[in-house]
Order: C-alpha cells, then structure tokens, then sequence
C-alpha cells in the first residue's frame, strides 16, 4: 500500500510521520509545493516544532517516509490520498470573514481528477465545512480516466504541544463515509492502517456528513468553554473573587468537568476561531440566525478578554504606557508549539503598540522574522524588539506580561528580574502560570486574569 498526503503542515507532516512510524510496510509520501517546508522536513530541523516529533521523524525518513515536492508522481502511485492542506477564513467575496476558503481543496481535488489512473481512496484530513466532500466528489467523478474514487471524512482532533501523544494515544478515530458497500470497504480500509495501532473501540465510523460536522462542533464547544471562564473572569475581578478557584469549584461537578476551564487571555490557534466562525456561516447560510448569534459570541468574548487584558495594563500603568518599556513573556498561541496563528499575543502587542508603548518579546521557540511578520512591523521597527532571554526583555522594563504558558517562566529567578526593573514593577499574568503570593512578597504589584 502507497499513501500520500497533500500538505507538508502541522497536521499532515505529523499525522504522516506517526502512519510511517506505526506501519513501516506502507510508504508514506508527503507532498508540498512549498520547497523551503520540505527541505526544512528533509533536514535536521524541522518546519514545525512538537515534542518527540524528531525522533519519530528521523526514525523513518527516506525508509518509508519521504517528503517531496513531485506532487504528482505522490498522487499517481498513491492508494489512498490524505488532503491535509490549509483552510483559512476568506477574507473576500461572499461569507468573508467567516467561511472556509476551500480553494485549496478544490485545486486539490482538481489535480487528482487529472493525474489519477488508479482507483483511490480520497481522505478528507483538513478541517472542513460539511457538505465539502460532496463538492470533492463532484470533480472526481469528472476524472478523464475510468477511475473509481471513495471519499471519506477523517477529521484531526490534535492539540498542538501534544500532537504526538494525541496520535499514539488518541481518543478517538474518526472517519465517515458513503453508505454503500463501496463506501463502507473503503472506510474499513482506513480503518486497518489505524488499528495498527489504535484499539478498535476508539475508532467511530458515521456517514461523511456527520464526521465533517462533528469536527466543527467539537472545535465550537471547547471553544464555548474556554469563552465561558473569561466570562466569569471578569465578574470574579469585579468581586474580589478567584477564577481558578470557581474553576475548581464547578470543575468538580461530574456534568461539567474540569477540561478547558482556565481562564487566560483567550483562545488561540488554527482551529477553534475559524471553526466557530465557519458554524457561523454555516447556520446563517441556512437561516438559522439565532443558532448563529449564539456562536458568535464565542468569537466576541475572546475578542474582549484580549482588548480588556490590554486595558488593564493601560489602566494598572497609570492611564499610559506611551514610552513605557513592557516585556512580553511567550508568543506562540501556547506552550510546546511554534504556532502562532490566532495568537492572543498578536492581538495584544499590536494593542500595545498603538498605544505606543515600547514592546521587548521573548519566545523560546518563535523566530523574529514570524513576530514581526505577524505584528506588520519591519524587523527594525523602533517599538519592536526581540530579546534573547526573558531576564533580558525585563531589563530595566516597567512591566512584564506573560502571554504564553511556557515552564520555563515558572522558573525563573523573579528576584533578579524584580531588581533590574523600573520601580514600581508590575506583573500581568495572562496564563495565570505564577504563584502571585510569591512575586507580591519580592515586591511586585502583580495580577492575574480573574482575581485581583
């Protein structure tokens, strides 16, 4: 058996990787048109960063695991297809800023529609709005050779910092297809290579619809969580009370659980804004206004807990922070990745800064090349700097705010960095990582997010 898979990012080259790893018989070819991402693939250092994903790469790579830019050549000796390319938000035409640009899936639905001379399996892998697969299906069917095409749903559920143990230990296995014998064969074709692997109690099967949509809603509810905690966030700092107690309190009602309650500056990452914002499109393209408005405001409330973040440091500062150098702690999205899209640290330096405060930023894992570009700003731009170490980027600052829940910032020596900062030193905590006690005893006038 040959699989390829369409997208060399953070979800196929890992997911890949893992198939290798588990099923040394099947070659895996990952297949980009970006050159850069696969030789970084091809090389000592990888495009993406992910605990253990090193070794399992190294422990494969050019046996039966390549990267390569011959798309083609992948896509014609390939048994089954994974489409792992992006789907960002559109941000033209009908449904902007809301729907799922699926241009990306439909040039490559079109190219293996042209190269394909062989029966396959196509694998939809990429999170997509339901009903996709019907769009797939139809410019397959108009394949020039005589060729039979099945198309299934296989929907990530990773977490990036965990997306290795996600894919050897996982809760599950999703994969939906057709109704008919052709469909069912095809899913349990899949379903094989998984079980290599992966008990067979974890691995659902549902028709195609089900399994699109079941990953939109996943993605929808957790988000809903982390939104609903900030909520609270901001009642607890009104009453003096502690958001990570009233966590714990309510995290304890088997109802409920204590997963994805800790408050912080909001949600980040590839998944959960375009997610809620394609449920969005989805309910209001069918007319479900009220179904539409209840999501949004998902989105809404993160976007608050960030601008309100901000506005406590303008307000902690007395009323400015013009001029005022403020040492960013973490850029990622969260620890253990470089991901950075949809980072609330984007959102906030960029508050920040038009706020014209002097910015010094410090991430163990994100280059300054992607802050800046991130930000819009040129590498020398007067308010941006990028520091080496966090006990540098605090140097002689006003304040310090961690963004990204990193370890290593839990230990750093708070006592050095208090004497070498401008007086009176201020901490905002946004990941609610440090004991707070603590730093108020050095002498730091510090805040978390939900209490005071």
């Amino acid at each position: 058996m040959k699989i390829c898979c369409i997208g060399a990012g953070y979800v196929g080259g890992p997911t890949m990787s893992i198939i290798a790893h588990k099923c040394p018989d099947i070659q895996v070819t990952v297949v980009d048109i970006n050159p850069e991402r696969i030789a970084a693939w091809n090389s000592d250092t990888l495009p993406i960063y992910e605990k253990g994903l090193d070794q399992v790469v190294s422990g494969a790579r050019n046996k039966n695991l390549f990267f390569t830019t011959e798309v083609e050549k992948g896509i014609a000796e390939a048994d089954i297809i994974f489409m792992s390319v992006n789907t960002p938000t559109k941000t033209y035409g009908t449904g902007a800023g809301k729907a799922a640009d699926l241009k990306y899936i439909e040039l490559c639905a079109r190219k293996i529609a042209e190269i394909s001379t062989t029966d396959k399996i196509v694998v939809e892998k990429s999170t997509l709005p339901v009903r996709t697969a019907e769009t797939i299906r139809t410019i397959l069917d108009n394949c020039p050779s005589a060729v039979n095409f099945e198309v299934l749903s296989n929907p990530e559920f990773l977490a990036e910092g965990t997306a290795i143990e996600d894919l050897l230990n996982p809760d599950r296995v999703l994969i939906g297809g057709a109704e008919t014998p052709e469909g069912q064969n095809a899913i349990q074709t899949l379903a094989e290579i998984y079980l290599r692997w992966v008990p067979r109690e974890k691995i659902l099967t549902t028709n195609v619809w089900s399994s699109e949509l079941s990953k939109l809603t996943a993605n929808a509810f957790l988000a809903q969580r982390i939104s609903s905690i900030n909520a609270i966030s901001a009642i607890c700092e009104a009453t003096e009370a502690n958001v990570d107690e009233v966590a714990a309190a309510i995290g304890t009602d088997s109802r409920i659980g204590p997963k994805f309650l800790k408050s912080s500056v909001g949600f980040g990452g590839s998944c959960f804004q375009k997610d809620v914002l394609n449920l969005v499109y989805l309910c209001e393209h069918y007319g479900l206004t009220e179904v539409a408005e209840y999501w949004e405001q998902v989105i809404k409330m993160n976007d608050y807990q960030r601008r309100r973040f901000v506005q406590r440091i303008v307000t902690t500062l007395f009323n400015t922070v013009a001029g005022k150098k403020i040492a960013i702690l973490g850029f990622a999205f969260k620890k253990d990745t470089n991901d950075t899209r949809e980072s609330s640290a984007i959102y906030i330096c960029r508050d920040l800064l038009e706020e014209q405060a002097e910015i010094h930023i410090y991430d163990p894992k994100v280059s300054k090349a992607k802050i800046c570009s991130d930000l819009g700003v040129k590498e020398d731009h007067p308010l941006v700097h990028i520091s080496p170490s966090a006990e540098e980027a605090c140097q002689d600052a006003h304040a310090f705010a961690v963004l990204t829940e990193w370890d290593e910032f839990k230990e750093l020596d708070f006592q050095s960095i208090y004497e070498k900062m401008l007086k009176p030193a201020f901490v905002f905590d946004g990941r609610n990582l440090l004991n707070l006690e603590q730093l108020k005893e050095i002498g730091f006038i510090a805040q978390g997010v939900g209490s005071v």
